[in-house]
């Protein structure tokens, strides 16, 4: 795609590469690999997809981020991670298999400009690019719609019938209306049925269940990358037959998929579903680009160790045999023969490229001028200095501690206004990491103005909410004795995983013990009904007893709880909006000073907390 006129001015050397070389382009410093990517991903015009292998999956989710702000017409898509360690007994959640197959077919459909895959993500083995074609089909309005065949169609696809859609591949049917979750889709879709004629098809929202706007077609894609048809199981048991020695129906996995049951786990055993696997660079068009960000050999090499490692450590399971490595991963050396065809650029970090870090500005607290260091390099520096916040609100907060201490900055709204505009110095929004000079503009971020602060919480760690805090998503974050809930018998102690023959071969649970000794086993299969138990004192947390009402009884005493509180505060919030308040004065400054001095990085909760209490002081 063609660079816009003013990002042209910020042009990087590139050296000239083509395909079946490897080139080694300058180092960069910072945030400036997003630059380089940009005008790779956009030279000359040309739709070449870029495809971007780094080292550490945080630098792809970084460069995700940073790509579109200097390039905003590009199409850039992660390939994510299935988020799990090698051979473990946990399946992927699903929406992370919904941003994966959505990936690979806007890759195949030439969707795609910057493709982001991590090293260890591009070193497995993926289904066939054929399965994505077979199992994908489209639903337009005026369409004829057979309810049971499309009911069919969409179960061997993997999908699951539900009573109310929430989630990625989930379907339901109520009557004349059919409400459906896409894989790979940001929102679900609701079908009205005219008889059997689509007369329209709209979105709608998860949380309201109301319909939004109408769309003219709906794209769906399998709901998992391997087969769990009548074929897909027949293959699976035969090369399980094959490769695995003993009685097969003493294997759970075998006789789940024997029974349309996807494991947890399942995937890796995703050889056994077809005739040959395909590696990443099956999905991608011949005169593809492949960029090398950092040591991604190293990377590979690691992730190799790991796998192979952990294959040494769990393979003596006979009930569970494991594939080899080879069979499910890609190792260093055919990795990269098959990567010989296409033209491989190096594009790692260093010092002496023609970006390079800017120097000492950061935010001194505790002096009398805060921003000595800042005020010092924009006067020496001879080009233009762009200031980056990473949000309108942090925004807000720097302007009015710039213009407490003399510094008045144009207003950024976006890369390209700073580059066609003419001032000394501009703050702006943007979700770059880390800053750079280039030529004669320099871009610093609030990475750079509070460097070494154990307060600042940067941009790019996880934010995680309240609400999934309490949901347990791996077996790891559980100890025996410890307290859990769950959805249907309340509270009990986990008493760690036992293994039940119950005549479908050895299959494994989790032990909850109850009150009067009582207890339950939860197939594993079933971990998401479990949660976190969130009381004060969890040494303290009284058990429920089974078969009665107790649970019931305690679920509708906390909802009456929760109304009784909400309209305790609905009536003081009145009451306090009714009274006349004080506004108390707030100065950045000095609130920073004394923040600096807090040893710790706050939780998300506490900093909520803090700045409410600031924002009520304020007004």
């Amino acid at each position: 795609m063609p660079q816009s006129k003013p990002t042209a001015l910020l042009s990087v050397a590139q050296p000239s590469f083509k395909a079946g070389e490897r080139t080694q382009f300058p180092p960069f410093s910072g945030s400036a690999d997003a630059l380089h990517i940009a005008q790779l991903a956009s030279k000359d015009g040309k739709h070449t997809l870029l495809a971007v292998l780094t080292a550490s999956a945080s630098d792809a989710q970084r460069l995700l981020d940073e790509i579109p702000w200097f390039a905003p017409e590009l199409r850039v898509r992660l390939l994510p991670d299935w988020e799990t360690l090698p051979y473990d007994s946990f399946s992927p959640h699903h929406d992370l298999i919904s941003e994966r197959l959505a990936t690979l077919y806007s890759v195949t459909r030439g969707e795609c400009d910057v493709l982001l895959v991590p090293a260890s993500t591009a070193a497995y083995r993926f289904t066939p690019p054929a399965y994505l074609a077979a199992y994908t089909f489209f639903l337009k309005t005026g369409e004829t719609l057979d309810a049971e065949k499309f009911r069919t169609q969409l179960t061997l696809a993997g999908y699951t019938h539900v009573t109310q859609v929430v989630a990625p591949g989930e379907y339901s049917v109520r009557g004349g209306l059919v409400d459906l979750f896409p894989m790979g889709s940001p929102l679900p879709f609701r079908l009205d049925l005219f008889d059997d004629e689509i007369e329209s098809i709209k979105t709608f929202d998860v949380d309201t269940q109301r319909t939004l706007y109408p769309v003219p077609e709906v794209r769906l894609l399998p709901a998992r990358e391997f087969p769990l048809d009548d074929k897909g199981r027949t293959r699976f048991r035969q090369r399980f037959r094959e490769l695995f020695e003993g009685d097969p129906a003493r294997s759970g996995i075998y006789k789940d998929v024997s029974n349309g049951i996807p494991s947890a786990g399942i995937e890796y055993w995703l050889p056994l579903f077809f005739e040959e696997t395909a590696t990443l660079l099956d999905y991608l068009p011949k005169d593809t680009v492949l960029c090398l960000h950092n040591d991604v050999p190293e990377a590979i090499r690691a992730f190799w160790r790991d796998a192979q490692s952990r294959y040494d450590m769990l393979s003596g399971e006979k009930s569970r045999p494991l594939l080899p490595p080879g069979d499910l991963f890609l190792a260093e050396e055919p990795f990269f023969t098959a990567a010989k065809p296409y033209a491989r650029l190096i594009l790692a970090a260093g010092t002496n490229g023609s970006t390079t870090a800017p120097p000492l500005v950061a935010v001194d607290r505790r002096a009398d001028d805060p921003l000595t260091r800042l005020k010092a390099f924009v006067d020496s520096f001879s080009g233009r200095v762009l200031l980056l916040a990473e949000s309108a609100g942090r925004r807000e907060t720097l302007s009015g501690l710039l213009a407490e201490y003399g510094l008045k900055p144009d207003a950024s709204s976006d890369l390209g206004g700073f580059l066609t505009s003419t001032s000394k110095l501009s703050l702006g929004v943007a979700p770059l990491h880390d800053g750079f000079l280039l030529g004669q503009f320099a871009f610093i971020t609030e990475s750079e103005l509070y460097a070494g602060s154990p307060s600042r919480r940067t941009r790019h760690a996880v934010q995680r909410k309240a609400s999934l805090d309490n949901w347990l998503r791996d077996l790891t974050e559980l100890k025996v004795g410890d307290p859990v809930v769950h959805e249907q018998h309340g509270i009990a102690r986990y008493q760690g995983l036992v293994h039940l023959d119950l005549g479908e071969g050895d299959m494994e649970f989790l032990e909850l013990h109850y009150a009067n000794e009582a207890k339950l086993y939860v197939p594993v299969s079933q971990f998401h009904v479990i949660s976190r138990y969130s009381g004060n004192d969890p040494d303290a947390a009284p058990l429920h007893t089974l078969g009665t009402q107790q649970w019931e009884k305690a679920k509708r005493r906390a909802a009456m709880q929760a109304r009784d509180t909400a309209a305790e505060l609905l009536s003081l919030y009145a009451m306090r909006a009714a009274r006349k308040g004080h506004a108390f004065e707030f100065t950045a400054h000095d609130y920073d000073a004394f923040a600096d001095g807090f040893g710790f990085e706050e939780t998300v909760d506490q900093a909520a907390a803090i700045n409410a209490v600031i924002d009520d002081m304020k007004t």
